[in-house]
């Protein structure tokens, strides 16, 4: 069973930074194409950003500009890395296979901005 293990939210104000990491216990991890999604209070889980195998990027308007996605297949971690960061931005970050998921999803990380 593949799992996810994200981590590195906090508390923090706006226009600050943060850095999100994703641990995946797959061991084809490499070739996988992850996605960042993220819920925020009272709606549903939406993708944030992709990276493919190759390290191609895609962003939802949201986030373009401000956001980048990346990974380390010698760690299995995909990391997000979140600057000018709004109240907007407060949801719960998780990790998974892009185009919605595809294995049980981790706790997530909390991510909370206030202005």
């Amino acid at each position: 069973q593949v799992q996810f293990v994200e981590s590195g939210g906090a508390l923090v104000q706006s226009g600050e930074s943060l850095k999100l990491s994703c641990t995946s216990s797959d061991r084809f991890f490499s070739t996988r194409y992850m996605a960042w999604y993220r819920i925020a209070p009272g709606k549903e889980r939406n993708w944030v950003a992709a990276i493919t195998s190759s390290g191609s990027e895609m962003y939802h308007d949201a986030v373009e500009g401000r956001f980048t996605i990346s990974r380390d297949n010698a760690k299995n971690t995909v990391f997000l890395e979140m600057n000018d960061l709004k109240p907007e931005d407060t949801a719960v970050y998780y990790c998974n296979l892009a185009g919605g998921g595809g294995y049980p999803w981790g706790q997530g990380t909390q991510v909370t901005v206030f202005s």
